[in-house]
């Protein structure tokens, strides 16, 4: 049995406590950290040392701030760390990876936002030429994010489609670092795909930037779509909380479907 702790109960944190809640085979939940006891959700509260002591498994369901700091305590106790905030990991994942081999514990990461990552992960084993992402918001979906606000861009004042950001993916998570894609340009428009899936996707591809077509190596070329529904925060797709839900489902099960 798993015993995971979920530090951040936010709408994503909230859901993945109730899915456990409700049932999840081989995995329990042994408590939530927050830093204002009402917003635990009627679950166990507990501070993040204690919830590290009692934990196998810490969710991470905050924000990438409170990634950087308590990442290495978790690593460090030999616990294992699902990141929900993907761009946290940019700068520090190969030193974490030394720390989680160190202490015998990984760094797992959902897929999110992104579906298609089990074909880019497939793919490297060949050679890839050429990765690219899109991503479109609602322009309210950017505000407060760096680039935004260093461009001074009137959020309000936009009508139509908008092109604000065209670079590589890690141009994308520092500048854009409150979204969950990863890729080449953010278009504020209607959809939303989320930011913090360019580091996954640099991560399941080639390991470089990504460069400008759509997927395309050896295997042949991959294109997804996707179009994601609003959670109850407009900012989170259902897919990030989804997503983490399956992992949690596939490591309590002799199964396991998909690279």
């Amino acid at each position: 049995m798993i015993k995971a702790g979920i530090v951040g109960m936010g709408v994503i944190g909230q859901h993945i406590a109730k899915a456990i809640d409700n049932g999840i085979p081989g995995v329990t939940l042994a408590g939530v950290s927050v830093r204002t006891a009402t917003t635990a959700g009627g679950f166990a509260a507990y501070s993040l040392d204690d919830l590290i002591r009692k934990a196998d498994l810490i969710v991470e369901a905050a924000t990438q701030a409170a990634l950087l700091d308590f990442g290495p305590a978790v690593l460090t106790a030999g616990k294992h760390l699902m990141v929900l905030s993907v761009g946290g990991l940019v700068g520090v994942l190969d030193e974490w990876a030394r720390l989680a081999e160190r202490h015998g514990c990984r760094i797992l990461v959902p897929s999110g936002a992104i579906a298609g990552l089990d074909g880019m992960k497939g793919a490297r084993e060949g050679a890839i030429t050429a990765v690219t992402m899109e991503t479109r918001k609602p322009p309210r979906g950017l505000a407060g994010a760096p680039w935004i606000e260093e461009q001074r861009i009137d959020l309000d004042a936009i009508t139509g489609e908008t092109l604000h950001l065209r670079g590589s993916g890690r141009a994308r998570g520092q500048g854009l670092p409150r979204q969950r894609e990863r890729g080449g340009r953010a278009v504020a428009r209607g959809h939303r795909p989320r930011a913090h899936a360019h580091q996954d996707l640099r991560r399941a591809g080639p390991g470089a930037e990504p460069a400008p077509d759509h997927h395309r190596g050896e295997f042949g070329r991959l294109r997804i779509e996707i179009e994601n529904v609003p959670s109850d925060n407009p900012r989170t797709g259902k897919l990030s909380y989804l997503s983490a839900i399956a992992m949690l489902r596939e490591l309590g099960t002799p199964v396991r479907v998909g690279s």
